[in-house]
């Protein structure tokens, strides 16, 4: 079994996250430069693209628990099955997605309220990025299996490449600078889908020359119907979870949008977009350990898995709070990059106080969930999530909220408070070891088989 280490996992993840949180930003800002409308009417077309995705979430989520545990039990072959599993649905249903959004634009936006100049600049961009969202697909798929053979800086290097360009030609086809006509949203657009389609490129073919070879695809025959179950049996819960995550924050921005004051509106959008850089090095943390967790599992070295858990939660943690403390010390000046509002600042600076509370939850979950996933431990989380986002987030945001009239405050104690609850059962559930029985290969009927096969060749 290679040797993993955290770190060395963990640092390009964690670049790649900020890269894709920035990405956003960027995208937004130089809209802003071209057409406020514009700019709102992207990011509504681009909720519509993040719901599809989901999709592609199940099945790359599964293939990364099976390929590094595949990896860790030194199953090359089964790994190279799945990864062209992987590929091959991911290809599949990216293109009839695609196909829907290039058909259907119109009735999509229409569905979700645009019309109107929301309807006139969205339904271009949805059509060209939502119509080659296949090679998003693709490029999940790709990027999954070159991360589970623990090269992360791979998909490092892809991300920022990607990211630069997309930001360069977004300036240039938006703005329209250097002589270029303004093209406005069909420039975004085609900015997102070149830089993309040249990230595709590049990372596919780094995957056939280092990583697998082309010839895996004949593995697919006769068609592995089980692996297929596993991988549907395995992201099905992971992606209901991050439904019910992202419907539960649909559910409190209408709380939010009824009942609080146009400050508290306010206060909340900047506070959120300073403290989603307290928690990506957690994210990035989660991420490599998933990967770690599963190579363990996958050699039966579930006291190995269990230490470098705990190692990496309280790593994630340490660093999470600190950050947190330094955003305290310096959250006036935090607030003052985006407004000079004195009363949002003041607000926002309590929000940001309290916010540590909210830190300490998300971080263990971040890392102790994405332990539990790697070791195939995938259904707690999930009925977890499901008591504790709706009876606690969205029905306790509602009670200190609105009925106890706290405001901004009692938003944050309630998704605090599901944070927290959760953390508390995840670490519980970590102790305890119950997903030490929990990894997928060995509960698999083929796996004898699957071995002797191995064996002989």
């Amino acid at each position: 079994m290679k040797k993993l280490r955290l770190f060395d996992l963990a640092w390009p993840i964690f670049i790649e996250t900020v890269l894709f949180m920035l990405l956003g930003f960027i995208d937004v800002f130089i809209l802003s430069r071209y057409d406020d409308i514009a700019a709102s009417s992207v990011n509504t077309a681009n909720q519509s693209v993040s719901i599809v995705t989901l999709v592609f979430t199940v099945i790359s989520g599964a293939s990364a628990i099976l390929i590094s545990q595949y990896l860790g039990a030194e199953k090359k072959r089964s790994a190279s099955r799945i990864a062209a599993l992987s590929i091959s649905f991911n290809l599949l249903f990216g293109i009839i997605v695609s196909l829907i959004f290039i058909l259907f634009s119109d009735n999509i936006l229409a569905f979700i309220g645009a019309s109107g100049d929301v309807m006139k600049f969205a339904s271009p961009y949805l059509r060209i990025v939502g119509g080659s969202i296949f090679m998003q697909a693709l490029l999940s798929a790709v990027a999954v299996i070159v991360r589970n053979h623990g090269m992360t800086k791979v998909t490092m290097y892809m991300s920022f490449g990607m990211n630069a360009a997309n930001a360069l030609l977004d300036s240039i086809f938006v703005l329209g600078l250097f002589g270029m006509p303004r093209l406005g949203v069909i420039g975004a657009a085609a900015a997102t889908v070149f830089s993309r389609s040249v990230g595709l490129i590049v990372i596919t073919i780094f995957l056939f020359k280092k990583v697998e070879k082309p010839s895996i695809f004949r593995m697919l025959r006769p068609f592995p119907i089980k692996d297929l179950l596993d991988m549907i049996r395995i992201g099905v819960p992971s992606a209901l979870e991050s439904f019910l995550y992202n419907l539960s924050q649909l559910v409190l921005t209408s709380i939010v949008l009824i009942y609080l004051t146009d400050t508290e509106l306010i206060t909340k959008t900047y506070v959120q977009n300073i403290t989603m850089f307290f928690y990506v090095f957690s994210v990035s943390v989660g991420q490599a350990s998933q990967i770690i967790t599963g190579h363990y599992v996958g050699a039966g070295k579930t006291d190995e898995a269990y230490r470098q858990g705990i190692k990496a939660y309280k790593t994630a943690l340490a660093v999470t709070l600190t950050v947190c403390i330094i955003g305290i010390i310096f959250r006036s000046q935090l607030l003052g990059i985006f407004t000079s509002d004195p009363a949002v600042i003041s607000l926002g600076a309590s929000i940001i106080v309290i916010n540590i509370f909210l830190e300490f939850g998300r971080t263990t979950n971040l890392v102790i969930i994405a332990c539990l996933r790697g070791a195939g431990d995938v259904y707690f989380p999930t009925i977890c999530a499901i008591f504790s986002m709706w009876l606690i987030s969205v029905l306790g945001t509602y009670i200190f909220a609105v009925v106890f009239g706290m405001g901004i405050y009692g938003l944050w104690i309630g998704i605090s408070a599901d944070e927290v609850f959760r953390g508390i059962f995840m670490i519980i559930r970590w102790k305890r070891g119950k997903w030490r029985s929990k990894g997928i290969i060995k509960n698999n009927s083929d796996y004898q088989a699957d071995n002797t096969q191995e064996v002989s060749v």
